[in-house]
């Protein structure tokens, strides 16, 4: 056998198939990243739903905080709406929004003790606070996926089939500059 054809092979084929192993490579983080966003999905959409329940309990006993249910209604149809775009930074916003209406929601609900006593609030305030709880750690777990996805399309030589193959990057779910800062109590209770 000759074996400057089998040199010559050998560079021709290993090249195609380091190809091959980090396409493949780039094809699994990407459907990772995806597969977490869709988790991200599914409990928004959730909690969402659970909304407008959590808000016919309260509109039952709180007949003077009809301002306070509307903002609470108010974000959640921005989230929806932001949900509905894709646009992880709108998003971002208008979750902040929601998520500061249901504080401002729950705290108005300590002055109903007929409200705090009621199962159904209850149950849809420890179900809500669940929900937000895996929210917040899917959204963890889609930011790494995101990373590695992004910091692999950039190293070489794996940015090389990125571009070829145009794997586009993961946008983050950053956290706005407030959400990092210390939460103001007062705030919470002006209506």
């Amino acid at each position: 056998m000759n074996v400057g054809l089998i040199v010559f092979t050998a560079l021709i084929v290993a090249p195609f198939a380091w190809g091959i192993a980090i396409f493949n490579q780039l094809v699994t983080l990407k459907n990772n990243a995806k597969k977490s966003w869709s988790n991200i999905d599914i409990l928004l959409k959730q909690r969402n739903s659970e909304l407008p329940k959590l808000i016919d309990t309260c509109k039952q006993h709180m007949q003077y905080e009809q301002e306070t249910l509307v903002r609470v209604i108010a974000a959640r149809q921005n989230a929806e709406a932001a949900l509905q775009t894709g646009d992880l930074q709108a998003l971002g916003n208008a979750e902040h929004k929601l998520e500061n209406s249901l504080i401002n929601l729950f705290s108005v609900a300590e002055d109903y003790p007929e409200l705090k006593a009621s199962d159904a609030f209850l149950r849809l305030q420890t179900r809500i606070t669940s929900l937000e709880e895996s929210i917040s750690d899917r959204r963890e777990f889609y930011n790494e996926s995101a990373a590695i996805m992004n910091t692999r399309r950039e190293m070489f030589p794996d940015n090389i089939v990125a571009n070829l193959f145009s794997f586009e990057a993961f946008e983050l779910m950053e956290f706005k500059l407030d959400e990092l800062e210390n939460i103001s109590v007062a705030e919470q209770f002006q209506i």
